[in-house]
């Protein structure tokens, strides 16, 4: 075999590979997305209410997150009997949290909103991530706490890179770990996902997640529930607060 002839064959193994490595992304994705209650049914989930509670060193707190699809977030918790809120919206963010000292509802920063911002996707991040001009691909296999996981690397418009592992037993998304600037410095988030139970509609949810600071564990979840829009406004402070 001459030299043009070797690198013809090297250059026809290469492309097989990234074909194969293309379509193993989409095969895992696709069945993770069956496995969860089917595009369909995720399509038709717009607004969503969970409530649960933070169990923060010992201390369990009381949260409701609140999400309209692609639009806002609210978390309500309350510590020490004190009310604190979280907002995130497609344009800004409040936050106000008057058991940490603070006096009035803050502004966000960028950065926070940006980074909290993929939480509007209730219709979940795989889904139809084509479509939003994100790529995902498919890395190999990993371990995860004894679990040899698919890992997809998800790289989304935004600039935020995410490593997704999915458990090939059951093809449900059991962690993630995400990368992001934050107020200028680099930072890295897992969240481990388990307890997964059939809500509403068929759709699956992870009822208990671990983000390292705490675990929160969810009692009831919402599916499509109608939901005022003034929730995600400046939050009016209690004076007792």
């Amino acid at each position: 075999m001459n030299t043009r002839s070797l690198l013809f064959a090297f250059a026809l193994v290469l492309i097989g590979m990234s074909s194969v490595f293309a379509q193993s992304a989409d095969e895992v994705v696709d069945k993770y997305l069956a496995a969860i209650g089917g595009k369909d049914a995720w399509h038709n989930l717009h607004s969503i209410r969970m409530v649960g509670e933070v169990n923060a060193n010992g201390t369990k707190i009381p949260m409701t997150l609140t999400v309209v699809h692609k639009k806002a977030m609210r978390q309500d918790m309350t510590v020490m009997g004190m009310s604190g809120i979280n907002i995130v919206t497609a344009n800004g963010g409040w936050v106000y949290m008057p058991f940490a000292g603070q006096k009035e509802p803050e502004a966000q920063t960028p950065d926070a909103v940006k980074m909290q911002q993929d939480q509007l996707d209730i219709q979940g991040q795989l889904l139809d991530y084509k479509q939003k001009g994100e790529t995902c691909e498919y890395i190999g296999k990993e371990d995860v706490d004894g679990t040899e996981c698919y890992k997809l690397k998800l790289t989304k418009t935004n600039g935020t890179v995410s490593s997704l592992f999915i458990d090939p037993s059951n093809n449900y998304l059991i962690r993630t770990t995400t990368k992001a600037k934050v107020d200028g410095q680099d930072q890295e988030q897992t969240i481990n996902f388990s307890n997964f139970e059939k809500v509403g509609n068929g759709l699956i949810f992870p009822m208990a997640i671990n983000m390292g600071m705490g675990d929160v564990k969810f009692t009831k979840i919402e599916i499509n529930p109608t939901i005022d829009d003034k929730i995600f406004d400046k939050p009016v402070v209690d004076d007792k607060h």
